[in-house]
């Protein structure tokens, strides 16, 4: 019989145990994106960048052709990030010795992937990835891709071959995870009022009118 221990699960991430993959957010990418708001990528990209800096989680950064065509990488990358950016011609990340040199030079085994497009340029390293033994998540609303059916089968593909969808906020929330953290409650919170939407302005208006906190901390 099953026994209940106050111990969180193995597939749960922390701050220590992944290393970030950001992919190809770049102006001629985000163009052709119509599965998601352009501005809500940009506000969960921001999202997800700033609890990854805050929390120390080491980031790969990769562009796309970024002189010849694809552009600039979004600002809210640049702004928070001022570490190498991995150019490359491979639509698929995974097959730039680059890019997997740092991987490999990190040594984590378990990898977060955000990036566009869904469909081919998280596809392509996801599938990769989990083929040689590293596990797998996605970060799904900090992707993007040309439609709903595009975004929408990629995500179904790599949840079948073994990848572990999220969200932006859930990434944070789930390397924050303890209300008590106090190292790190002032940065979870405050992304959350900047970039959470709804929750957010919640956040803010607890605070303004009652002087409330998460978790009465």
């Amino acid at each position: 019989m099953a026994k209940a221990s106050p111990v969180p699960g193995k597939t749960l991430l922390t701050s220590q145990d992944h290393t970030l993959i950001l992919i190809d957010h770049q102006s001629q990418m985000a163009f052709a994106v119509r599965s998601i708001d352009i501005g809500s990528l940009r506000t969960n990209t921001a999202l997800v960048a700033k609890a990854a800096q805050g929390f120390g989680v080491p980031t790969i950064v990769t562009t796309v052709a970024e002189k010849s065509f694809s552009g600039p990488l979004f600002p809210e990358i640049t702004d928070i990030f001022a570490g190498p950016v991995y150019d490359r011609t491979s639509m698929n990340a995974w097959e730039d010795a680059q890019v997997t040199d740092r991987v490999n030079e990190i040594g984590k085994s378990r990898l977060v992937f955000a990036g566009l497009w869904t469909g081919v340029c998280i596809v392509g390293p996801v599938l990769s990835a989990l083929d040689q033994g590293f596990e797998t998540y996605v970060i799904t609303d900090a992707c993007g891709d040309v439609s709903d059916e595009a975004h929408e089968r990629a995500v179904a593909r790599m949840i079948q071959a073994g990848a572990r969808p999220m969200t932006s906020l859930q990434y944070m929330l789930e390397l924050q995870r303890d209300w008590a953290r106090g190292e790190t409650y002032a940065l979870t919170t405050g992304i959350a009022r900047e970039h959470a939407g709804g929750y957010g302005i919640g956040i803010q208006y607890a605070k303004t009118m009652f002087s409330a906190q998460e978790g009465g901390h």
